[in-house]
């Protein structure tokens, strides 16, 4: 996800890859937009033993990513679930469907992308990705003064 100000969006998408390549695949999708945006900063999820845990094999793509930004030069910071609720907190804001219509509220192009609330027996909606990395960003561009 992209963008130009804290509730300027300017690409965002959810990407899917299947098969015994899909790391590559989204690898070289994220080295793609590197290269076409030339993004000031890369912010990422703390999937350190310390932020949120995530499975192995999101962390090792997230280490991925670092790298491939990195290689760009471009600054990578890091923001955990619990500083993105507390990021939030202040609209009363702190689960993740909260946030969700939060973000879906503030950021129109994301309101019919907003999925119901999930129940707890529901696996989480696939759209959920778009706001999980809208609230990074604004989670970014509100520590840094950007309201």
């Amino acid at each position: 996800m992209l963008f130009e100000g804290p509730l300027a969006p300017l690409d965002w998408g959810a990407a899917e890859a299947r098969g015994k390549e899909k790391r590559e695949t989204l690898l070289a999708r994220v080295d793609a937009l590197f290269a076409r945006y030339q993004p000031n900063v890369i912010v990422l999820q703390d999937m350190s033993e310390s932020g949120t845990h995530r499975p192995h094999r999101i962390r090792h793509l997230n280490e991925a990513i670092v790298e491939i930004a990195e290689r760009y030069g471009f600054p990578v910071l890091f923001f955990s679930r619990a500083e993105v609720r507390q990021c939030f907190a202040y609209m009363g804001a702190v689960t993740k469907d909260t946030i969700a219509a939060a973000i879906a509220k503030h950021i129109p192009a994301f309101e019919r992308f907003l999925p119901p609330p999930r129940k707890l027996w529901n696996s989480e909606d696939a759209r959920m990705g778009i706001f999980d990395a809208a609230a990074l960003a604004l989670t970014f561009f509100y520590s840094h003064g950007e309201k």
